[in-house]
């Protein structure tokens, strides 16, 4: 059973406005880029701090965090990185949830980010209050959250997820005959019930990048490419998610990338991901599933307009003033590391990353 609550109205026109919005950051001459470039690597080493980035970011942000010693990743991996990293300063470029998930999983340690107004589509069409007041209408239901939601959120609910783990938890949720509430991303919520049966009732956010994915489009550029293997993150829409030779997390994406035997491949997810797809196969080529941008504009255009908000000089200056600390309140920081927690233990049980690995086809 597969129920989206008819009270969950998600009107995102202001979200995708706010996306229009974001400022970009200026191109550099490669003379500035440079000096930047060395300028972050000795302030790092300075301030004792460690870079984590994720795939989706630039592809400087991801070339210094993997010179430097840090993480290229997802979110999770990213903040169980830092967890095991010595160093006391821990600087997330990313969205600002993962500042977040960084800092519920090391309370101990300073978080910062190259800028604190990098939001989430999928963050903010779920509402901490909104959200609360959803559960306490089904209590009968187990809460299950992706991490691509606020500390509030993660607090309240009872399992947090990922894309690589979450249909492996909500089938063994599903076989112990519980049902589920299911936030934010209503694509992946979804394609796990597809794939698992579970009576699941979704919340009904998206997310601004792989909402904009367009099937039809799809079916003529693969026309062009018969030979292409389809990549497809299960946050897409169902039309794109059929088309699939492969539907996984960003780490199941690249990995397929370096062990299909395909020259070629459509892919379906943010194209900040193709720095680490060219590291893992160098010799095959990648192509961007197509979109419809937003309003007819190019918005999207395959990459989130607040993950481009990390850049170089923004990441020197947070690095420079020690500014852009992220903050969580400690009681809601213990309430959702009980989530998180709930899930690296059952990740632990199946010895099963719940990410994957760090780092992955990053020079060693």
């Amino acid at each position: 059973m597969n129920t989206a609550h008819p009270s969950i109205i998600i009107d995102d026109s202001e979200i995708r406005q706010r996306a229009l919005a974001v400022p970009r950051p200026r191109p550099l001459a490669e003379e500035e880029r440079q000096a930047l470039m060395a300028r972050i690597k000795q302030l790092l080493q300075e301030k004792n701090a460690v870079l984590v980035a994720h795939y989706y970011t630039e592809d400087d942000l991801q070339l210094l965090a993997d010179e430097t010693g840090g993480c290229v990743s997802d979110s999770l991996e990213m903040a169980r990185f830092s967890h095991t990293h010595p160093a006391s300063t821990i600087v997330v470029a990313g969205v600002r949830f993962m500042g977040e998930t960084a800092k519920i999983l090391n309370p101990e340690k300073r978080v910062l980010m190259p800028t604190l107004e990098a939001e989430c589509s999928l963050d903010l069409s779920c509402p901490a209050d909104s959200f609360n007041a959803f559960c306490d209408e089904h209590p009968d239901r187990t809460v299950v959250v992706y991490a691509n939601t606020s500390a509030e959120v993660k607090a309240r609910a009872d399992w947090v997820v990922t894309s690589s783990i979450a249909t492996k938890i909500v089938r063994h949720l599903h076989e112990k005959g519980e049902k589920i509430l299911w936030a934010p991303d209503r694509y992946l919520g979804g394609y796990i019930q597809k794939v698992t049966g579970a009576d699941m009732l979704l919340w009904q956010g998206s997310c601004i990048v792989h909402d904009e994915f367009k099937a039809r489009e799809l079916v003529k550029l693969h026309s062009k490419h018969p030979d292409a293997a389809v990549l497809v993150h299960p946050e897409s829409p169902m039309d794109v998610i059929n088309q699939a030779d492969l539907v996984g997390s960003t780490t199941e994406i690249i990995r397929a990338a370096k062990e299909m035997k395909n020259d070629t491949f459509i892919v379906a997810t943010d194209r900040g991901i193709f720095y680490k797809m060219k590291q893992a196969a160098p010799d095959k080529h990648f192509i961007i599933a197509p979109t419809g941008g937003i309003g007819a504009s190019c918005g999207s255009c395959a990459h989130c307009p607040w993950m481009a908000m990390n850049s170089l000089e923004n990441l020197a200056q947070t690095l420079e003033s020690s500014d852009n600390e992220i903050q969580v309140d400690p009681e809601i920081g213990r309430q959702a590391m009980v989530s998180v927690k709930r899930m690296l233990d059952f990740a632990e049980s199946l010895r099963t990353p719940a990410t994957g690995e760090a780092n992955i086809a990053s020079p060693a």
